[in-house]
């Protein structure tokens, strides 16, 4: 079994358990326990648009360096509209939620990071003053996601998905008036990363995937344990599931009231307890565990994509593989030492690509390399862009630094 599936189901198991625990051994909040709780009582799932923000905003407060939160205009359409991102019953304007960091130079580099599948760019709360020091970095939530708008989820096909995310990107990216920049994707947001550097290389100044998914199809020869595993019950179920349109945001929503006690839960364990790096203070903990529940929670949207894209294993519909010949952006991958997804599908890529192509694997880290081990991270950002960092200092033929593992 693919690394990748493997941990995805390992988290899905600990979800499922943990839920169904949440169900036989609690009782949602009573009225003895304070009066403040019965609102919460009264709404099933306790989360909104507002109650993400102000989550968003408690997390950031951690960051020392100065930021703006903005809420950026991507346009609207009519009701039936042939674009995607505007096809629904509303004609509302869509907003793509983006916070952007004050740099120490205002000559630096300008940095879009890009969240992956179920996050939103809090995520990268760890990673925001170091990354800061060296260049302007601007984090938005995709569309769908986290505190930017949630229409309805229309898409039909793999075709109309990928437009979903790709060219709501570069519309937010025309509102924003950048061009030259670094992009920076992580896991399902690599995906969207180099989807959109193929479609608009001219914008891109580096391509950085952290654990991308979507390079690999079922049809390579490496996935034939894919039907093996399907013949079994557990297999079928989890097959049934994914093709089915059911995501992990449907039993926290499902659990309602007990939704966040299952969030804090699932929290403390990969990033406390099962970490591969440097785990959460007990702050980072609370204030991180409340955002992850509240974006989760939140209207069902761009998470309605998953099926669309990839199929049962995590493996993408159109392969970023098959693209490898037409890569115009010199690009960096990056994977934590423990990562689900494995780094072997980036080296065949390279062989392929006719521009500079790095891979860099982070020690004692996980998927989530940029919480697991944030020094090892910055090193490898900071390697990745040392041509653009340093243009002047021969900035070519820097090693790599020995806490990194080239690949």
């Amino acid at each position: 079994m693919s690394r990748a599936l493997a941990g995805k189901i390992r988290m899905a198991e600990e979800i499922g358990r943990v839920a169904a625990a949440e169900t036989t051994s609690s009782s949602p909040p009573s009225i003895s326990q304070s009066r403040w709780a019965w609102p919460s009582v009264l709404r099933w799932i306790p989360t909104s648009t507002e109650r993400i923000i102000a989550a968003e905003k408690r997390l950031l407060s951690l960051v020392k360096t100065r930021h703006v939160q903005e809420q950026v205009n991507i346009g609207s359409g009519p009701p039936g509209s042939k674009i995607p991102w505007f096809r629904s019953t509303s004609n509302e304007p869509r907003f793509i939620n983006t916070v952007e960091f004050d740099s120490k130079d205002s000559n630096s580099p300008t940095l879009v990071m890009v969240h992956g599948y179920g996050a939103s760019q809090g995520f990268f709360y760890r990673n925001f003053d170091a990354l800061a020091s060296r260049f302007r970095v601007v984090a938005i939530d995709q569309l769908g996601w986290g505190g930017s708008s949630r229409p309805d989820f229309t898409c039909k096909s793999t075709e109309e998905t990928e437009a979903w995310f790709i060219d709501s990107f570069e519309e937010w990216r025309k509102a924003k008036n950048l061009s030259n920049f670094v992009l920076l994707g992580h896991s399902f947001g690599g995906y969207v990363a180099a989807k959109y550097a193929l479609k608009h290389p001219e914008h891109i100044q580096h391509l950085i995937l952290v654990g991308p998914a979507g390079f690999t199809s079922e049809t390579d020869q490496s996935a034939e344990w894919v039907a093996k595993f399907r013949a079994t019950w557990k297999g079928m179920i989890f097959n049934h599931l994914w093709e089915s349109g059911f995501t992990p945001q449907k039993i926290v929503r499902g659990l309602g009231p007990w939704g966040p006690d299952l969030v804090r839960r699932y929290t403390s364990a990969r990033f406390g307890s099962h970490s591969t790096g440097d785990v959460l203070s007990e702050e980072e903990s609370a204030l991180f565990t409340d955002y992850i529940y509240h974006t989760l929670a939140a209207k069902a949207s761009g998470e309605q994509c998953l099926k669309y894209i990839f199929s049962f294993g995590a493996f993408a519909r159109k392969p970023l593989l098959q693209s490898a010949s037409h890569w115009k952006v010199p690009t960096t991958f990056i994977y934590g030492y423990h990562d689900w997804m494995n780094y072997q599908g980036a080296q065949q890529a390279r062989e392929e690509m006719k521009v500079p192509c790095d891979i860099i694997r982070v020690p004692q880290a996980g998927h989530f390399v940029f919480i697991d081990n944030t020094s090892g991270f910055h090193s490898a950002v900071f390697y990745a862009c040392r041509r653009i960092l340093s243009p002047d200092n021969n900035s070519e033929d820097l090693p790599l630094p020995q806490s990194l593992i080239s690949a």
